[in-house]
């Protein structure tokens, strides 16, 4: 049996992984952050399209009427905005491979909206109370069709592949400490995991920010007045008074954050990103 040295060992490792990892990086759209993408869109996207369609052979959908196509409204000013923005500035559009849909979940208790990689869009009927207005809903389905455009899914599948190989390598060269001290703290702590703590929580936070960056754009894009924003999230705020975990537990930016990021951005995004006329 060919015998190596750890110190060997491990220079070859960071060599290879260094092959594997920076031809796999890309760009997002408009905000031009670098991110790890290992993984194919392609095969992202066969999965969400498989996981979308059981969703909606399992869920209770409201089928026609004013909420529904208020939804599609939207989204379809979206499709039009964000495709002819990229192609008015000669770049390849993110979304040309997306099979749009969307759906409206008969469900009160549920305040959400998400967007599968793809283009797959479902609102639950509880977050139509809270957005009140097609302005606020608009930003809404920005922002999740912004996770959709930034890739954002490929980008956690990629970062997951990446730290359970680092883990595990690491891990035999420690005789199994890293995985010893994870369930050591797993048990001191009810289960709560110190590597969701410090790595994948404040990614999240990353993403969920630019989402709403590019969902502000993609809005002030499609012609909605994005001013509204701040609104939803005041009124989110006040639904969410007293519940809100502190920061450093959330994959999401506080009430309080959301509101003064998009303060901050405002003017920018209405002077920078004007309607698209269809």
């Amino acid at each position: 049996m060919y015998n190596i040295n750890r110190r060997k060992f491990l220079g070859y490792f960071g060599c290879s992984c260094c092959s594997l990892m920076l031809p796999s990086c890309t760009t997002v759209p408009i905000t031009e952050r670098k991110q790890l993408s290992i993984i194919s869109e392609a095969r992202i996207n066969r999965q969400a399209e498989k996981a979308y369609e059981n969703f909606r052979s399992k869920s209770k959908l409201i089928t026609s009427g004013a909420q529904l196509e208020e939804i599609r409204n939207i989204g379809k000013k979206m499709e039009f905005a964000v495709s002819a923005f990229f192609e008015k500035q000669g770049k390849e559009d993110p979304t040309k491979n997306f099979s749009w849909d969307y759906i409206l979940v008969d469900n009160n208790k549920v305040v959400n909206a998400w967007c599968m990689p793809g283009g797959k869009i479902a609102v639950y009927t509880g977050l139509l109370k809270i957005t009140k207005n097609t302005d606020a809903l608009s930003v809404v389905m920005g922002h999740e069709i912004a996770h959709a455009v930034a890739k954002h899914s490929v980008e956690r599948m990629s970062h997951a592949m990446a730290i359970n190989l680092g883990t595990t390598v690491a891990d035999i060269f420690l005789g199994g400490a890293i995985n010893r001290t994870r369930n050591t703290i797993g048990q001191n702590t009810g289960g709560l995991d110190i590597f969701k703590l410090g790595i994948t929580n404040p990614f999240g936070r990353k993403q969920e920010t630019e989402a709403d960056y590019l969902g502000l754009i993609f809005s002030s894009l499609s012609g909605f007045d994005i001013r509204e924003s701040v609104n939803l999230w005041k009124r989110m705020a006040e639904k969410n008074k007293g519940k809100e975990p502190p920061v450093f537990l959330s994959t999401h930016p506080s009430s309080a954050k959301r509101i003064e990021n998009l303060n901050n951005w405002l003017n920018e995004v209405i002077i920078k990103y004007p309607p698209i006329k269809s």
